[in-house]
């Protein structure tokens, strides 16, 4: 047999074995009576019908379809979508132990190796978030300390913005800086100085991994991981930053192991590694030099590219309504004044600004998809059995568009935070930091920080376009994962 009659073989017997594979995951599948949804393919699933530039777009498509509970096949995985608020609310926070559980994100688990808050399971979930939320209590999540870290950052940020000197710059690195050193302070004991070359190589990488974990090239890895694993492309750069990243944290853990006082720990990592110490003898602890890296590498990561980009979409955003940071102005005028900083008591009385920063992270919907959950035992959810296991994407874009919540969805408007005396009003669709057991452990300090940094800019600066306002594209430049806003320019007055 000549070479081409081998390979021919060879390729006939892979696609043999793919598919002889698919057919017994979905007969062992079949003790579930799973939601309706599309007919898919043997091996491929659905995702011929579905937009990799916007899986969102698609899967609200099919909602239309099938309704607010529908089951895809990414690749052969059955997926169940929630969709609308009260689908995901009912999952999230009403059975919320019973979705508790971390979906199939095939990346994300090669990157991590299942360790960290994000993307463990079980017993080592329950541990590492019960650790952490404990940990970043106690360091001033929430509380003043945190406040003042967040504070002095925002004025160095000013004082960098001010070096501009009125000329057109990208803010996304000016932004990730201070963003990220807020974060650093509390796993790291320190801030970087901002023309620091490692610091400025580690937000480069972050930078690059998050807007490469939206392509598709990492989407084809999570449908066919055991496929995509031996083929060249984009998601082996993913896997690359991601090691690099770890290797910087592993390097600070190893010099904190090396300087260490139990009687006085300085930051998140002596905290772990004073559990560790204690838990050494335990053989059901889940705290090991491991989890450490990834446990820090999540907060470190999460606490950076979520919150930077949440402020560059929203500066973006008040680029395109000047009208609304001309608002912003006289409230932070009238509340603030020039003369002292911003701080977390203002928001009890700046309605406007606090239903801006609402608007601004429903508006831009950073993670539509949610972090893909799974049912945690096999269950009934209203009409249906979803075994355990079984992935599960509660769809934050559906909540946060609801029509039934917010009039006019697809609009960036304020007025969906806003009652008709111009007071605040609470949405309990408002669900950007996910819901039920799953949140955001950082929503706390990430709400602070957006509020702190735009008040404190908008208090030194004024926006000004360097294209007309009718070129300002507020559309994502992709949606995977995340949303990645488009690159942009922008000059900053001073006031």
């Amino acid at each position: 047999m000549d070479l081409a009659g081998v390979s021919i073989f060879l390729l006939v017997g892979c696609l043999s074995l793919l598919m002889l594979g698919t057919v017994q995951k979905r007969r062992k599948q079949g003790i579930g009576k799973l939601p309706p949804g599309p007919t898919g393919l043997p091996f491929l699933g659905n995702i011929l019908q579905l937009n990799s530039k916007d899986i969102f777009l698609s899967l609200n498509k099919l909602s239309e379809k099938y309704g607010s509970l529908f089951t895809i096949h990414m690749g052969s995985d059955p997926v169940v979508v929630l969709c609308g608020y009260e689908a995901v609310k009912e999952a999230l926070n009403e059975r919320g132990e019973d979705f508790a559980g971390r979906g199939s994100l095939p990346m994300l688990d090669r990157v991590t190796r299942s360790h960290g808050v994000i993307g463990s399971n079980g017993e080592r979930w329950k541990q590492l978030r019960r650790f952490s939320l404990m940990t970043l209590r106690n360091f001033g999540m929430g509380k003043r300390s945190i406040e003042e870290r967040i504070q002095e950052e925002a004025q160095f940020l000013v004082e960098e913005l001010r070096k501009t000197e009125e000329l057109p710059f990208d803010p996304t690195f000016f932004l990730s800086r201070s963003v990220s050193n807020v974060i650093c302070s509390i796993v790291f004991g320190d801030r970087f100085d901002y023309e620091d070359k490692n610091f400025l190589i580690l937000l480069g990488l972050l930078n690059d991994f998050f807007r490469l974990f939206s392509t598709v090239w990492v989407q084809f890895y999570n449908f066919f991981p055991n496929v995509m694993e031996y083929l060249p492309g984009l998601h082996k750069r993913v896997v690359k930053d991601g090691a690099q990243m770890m290797a910087f944290v592993a390097e600070r853990v190893k010099k904190h192991q090396e300087t260490l006082d139990p009687n006085s720990p300085r930051d998140f990592i002596d905290c772990f590694l004073i559990k560790m110490e204690k838990e050494k003898d335990n053989p059901q602890s889940e705290f090991s030099t491991e989890a450490l890296v990834v446990n820090t590498f999540d907060l470190f990561s999460a606490g950076t590219e979520t919150v930077s980009t949440t402020l560059r979409y929203g500066l973006l955003i008040l680029l395109k309504h000047p009208e609304v940071e001309a608002k912003l102005h006289e409230e932070i005028d009238r509340v603030i004044g020039r003369n002292r900083c911003p701080s977390i008591e203002d928001r009890n009385e700046m309605p406007y600004t606090e239903a801006v920063i609402h608007e601004i992270q429903r508006f831009i919907d950073i993670i539509p998809l949610a972090v893909p959950h799974a049912v945690t035992r096999d269950i009934k959810f209203r009409e249906y059995v979803i075994p355990k296991g079984t992935t599960i994407y509660p769809m934050l874009s559906s909540v946060l568009s609801d029509p039934k919540l917010f009039p006019n969805p697809e609009s960036f408007d304020p007025n969906h935070f806003l009652d008709a005396n111009g007071c605040f009003k609470r949405n309990d669709a408002f669900m950007p930091f996910s819901a039920g057991r799953r949140i955001c452990i950082g929503e706390g300090l990430a709400r602070m920080e957006i509020f702190l940094f735009i008040t404190t800019i908008l208090q030194n600066f004024d926006l000004k376009s360097v294209v007309d306002l009718k070129e300002i594209d507020l559309n994502p430049e992709m949606s995977g994962i995340t949303r990645v806003p488009r690159r942009y320019s922008l000059r900053l007055l001073a006031r």
